[in-house]
């Protein structure tokens, strides 16, 4: 089983490029994950988003955002520049919560999600 799920910030705002053959949007960015226990450290994944959700991430996530993760571990190798094999471990999202909301680029609410902050609290069913 390979499953992970992650909560935590933006370190930086995400990088979008596109896949030239297809035109997929492919999103990346690092959080940082708060470690639990004595030494009360964090780690800092990098996070890879395909298709529609990289679009939205990279209109509406920012630096500072807190997002939920939930995806799969990839690791894979490439030869840098001096010819060294340089190892890689990746977090790709098969889903992203957007778990605060604010201002980025617009107000406008993602493809697919409804905007509830005008809906009375007496409507919310938890």
């Amino acid at each position: 089983m390979n499953n992970i799920v992650l909560i935590g910030r933006l370190t930086k705002d995400p990088e979008v490029r596109y896949i030239a053959e297809t035109q997929m949007a492919v999103a990346t960015f690092t959080l940082a994950v708060n470690r639990p226990g004595k030494d009360k450290g964090a780690d800092f994944p990098r996070i890879t988003v395909f298709g529609k959700q990289a679009e939205n991430c990279e209109r509406f996530l920012t630096k500072g955002r807190l997002v939920g993760i939930q995806g799969r571990i990839q690791t894979g190798s490439y030869k840098n520049k001096d010819g060294v094999t340089v190892y890689t471990t990746d977090v790709v999202a098969n889903n992203v919560e957007f778990l605060e909301w604010g201002d980025k680029k617009d107000d406008s609410v993602p493809d697919g999600f409804e905007e509830f902050s005008s809906v009375d609290d007496d409507f919310v069913p938890f």
